[in-house]
């Protein structure tokens, strides 16, 4: 079965074909072929590759966003990092929904009505929801009536206790759909499956305990408190700008700041979201980037003073709200079992790993400074850095969030 997935970003576009023969394996398969678009300052950079070796990358002639997914695609089946005869050979396209509103939690084949129900909840992420419908119009333009399927990044975090998705303003605003939602569910539930598999837990007669917190940390940053499989708590809420500081969002702020804003600046909603969302976080503070790499190698000695204060400013409230999402969550779990880092920072920065869990030696936190300095190769991305008398156990696995997608449409035709 030829499994398409399109994880459309608000600027970015990313796509895998996954080959699955017979049954579904128990780890993921690595992708046959994939390809990523990344759109800025109104340029289109583009790589693709294949599994047989086949591979190119460049700028894309277009800068529009339709045109440029539609050359992603065909790449599919034409040209140099071809793996299918033509579109009819795609069995089943898989897409990334950021948000499902307050009705759609569970993967659902992609109908009329859901998509006016995506439609409808696009006020709460306007920017990826109206990237992910394109991606469905594009599909259905090229590959006619394949069957499409909607997996909902809100999903996981359906199982949260009212008491963790209701906001403390007036009832109505739960009444009205305003509540605790939460992201990056995808890729939670993947590290929820994977951490006791890695730890040979799968077995135990106390994984219905099995206390985990999940750092999710990439351009966009959560944790997620997981216990037995499932989500209790989050730092997102209603939106994606709730909680952790992250590349250009700002995370929690005091609401009165808002306000304030508005009243005494005469701020539009539309500002404000811009300055919230775009012009905040590791961007806002440091002046230098949203990037991790580059905030983490502007601290260091040589770079210009009054740059590296900054810097250094901005990773301190990083590692500082970290420390104190991942302490709340342990109290919310009532004690931990393991700590997972996973997505881009997660995964590859180790100065970030290791000044998190610096502070948090009473849950039982505790690296093993070897492990977690040894940059994974292969497959051993997936790996236990905690030291061996740690009372926690420390992980680093690798996000795979379009394998996920991938499995759940295999699931829905299948049943």
């Amino acid at each position: 079965m030829n499994v398409l997935v399109l994880n459309s970003g608000s600027s970015s576009q990313k796509s895998c074909l996954y080959q699955i023969e017979g049954s579904l394996p128990e780890q993921p398969p690595a992708c046959a072929w994939e390809g990523k678009i990344e759109w800025a300052d109104g340029k289109a950079e583009y790589s693709i590759k294949n599994a047989h070796g086949g591979s190119q990358k460049g700028q894309a002639a277009t800068s529009d966003r339709g045109e440029g997914i539609e050359g992603l695609l065909r790449s599919l089946w034409s040209g140099g990092t071809q793996v299918v005869s033509g579109p009819s050979d795609v069995d089943v396209v898989g897409h990334r929904v950021v948000h499902g509103g307050p009705h759609y939690f569970e993967p659902a084949v992609v109908t009329a009505e859901v998509r006016s129900a995506i439609e409808r909840a696009s006020a709460f992420a306007p920017l990826h929801s109206r990237s992910e419908l394109q991606g469905m119009e594009i599909v259905a333009k090229l590959l006619g009536t394949v069957k499409q399927v909607a997996v909902f990044d809100t999903g996981f975090h359906r199982t949260m206790a009212l008491s963790a998705s209701t906001y403390p303003g007036p009832y109505e605003w739960f009444e009205q759909g305003i509540r605790r939602y939460g992201f990056h569910g995808i890729n939670h539930q993947y590290c929820a499956e994977r951490a006791p598999q890695l730890l040979g837990r799968l077995d135990d007669e106390k994984l219905n305990s099995f206390k985990v917190v999940s750092c999710h940390l990439g351009n966009g940053c959560s944790l997620a408190a997981i216990r037995d499989g499932h989500s209790v708590d989050t730092t997102m809420g209603f939106t994606p700008l709730e909680g952790l500081m992250m590349g250009t969002r700002s995370g929690s702020v005091d609401p009165g700041i808002v306000t304030y804003l508005m009243r005494q600046k005469k701020l539009s909603g539309e500002q404000l979201d811009d300055m919230l969302n775009k012009k905040s976080g590791l961007l806002g503070i440091s002046g230098i980037s949203s990037d991790m790499r580059e905030i983490l190698a502007a601290t260091k000695n040589g770079a210009e003073p009054s740059k590296q204060m900054r810097a250094k400013l901005a990773l301190d409230i990083y590692v500082h709200r970290l420390q104190s999402g991942i302490g709340a969550m342990g109290a919310v779990l009532g004690g931990l079992d393991a700590l997972v880092f996973t997505a881009g920072v997660g995964e590859n920065s180790p100065e970030v790993r290791a000044a998190v869990c610096e502070n948090l030696g009473f849950l039982g936190v505790r690296l093993d400074q070897e492990k977690n300095s040894r940059l994974p190769l292969g497959k051993d991305v997936d790996q236990d850095i905690s030291a061996k008398d740690a009372g926690v156990r420390v992980l680093m696995i690798h996000a795979q969030e379009d394998w996920m997608i991938a499995r759940a449409c295999w699931n829905l035709t299948q049943s």
